[in-house]
């Protein structure tokens, strides 16, 4: 009889923790949607120019550079951000621009020199 209860008990439990847990509640974990902001873009992009210096995926001179410009372009994918950086501090000149390319809902999507 024991084992019953504490077997109904438990499943009881389980019920309301589900339906406390339902969709629609907000979970807190920090991740975005909907679209970011300009600002959230020009962001998110220093963050990221930080990081691939500080990996040595780029010259380490990038981590101090400030964008240049942040605009909306629309490619095979559809739109998406596009930040700009310039480092005259690079001696290849091909390498003086770089590019970060994030969704509208701020994901990182990929960063070049040509911008393409």
């Amino acid at each position: 009889m024991r084992n019953i209860i504490f077997s109904i008990l438990m499943l009881l439990s389980f019920g309301v923790s589900q339906a406390i847990a339902g969709s629609g509640h907000d979970h807190g974990h920090g991740h975005s949607h909907g679209p970011v902001t300009e600002a959230e873009a020009v962001k998110r992009a220093t963050q990221k120019v930080g990081q691939l210096a500080k990996a040595g995926k780029i010259d380490p001179t990038w981590a101090t550079v400030t964008y240049s410009t942040v605009q909306q372009k629309s490619y095979g994918q559809g739109p998406e951000w596009v930040v700009t950086f310039n480092n005259d501090k690079v001696a290849d000149s091909s390498k003086q621009t770089l590019y970060l390319f994030y969704t509208l809902s701020g994901n990182y999507l990929a960063a070049n020199y040509t911008g393409q």
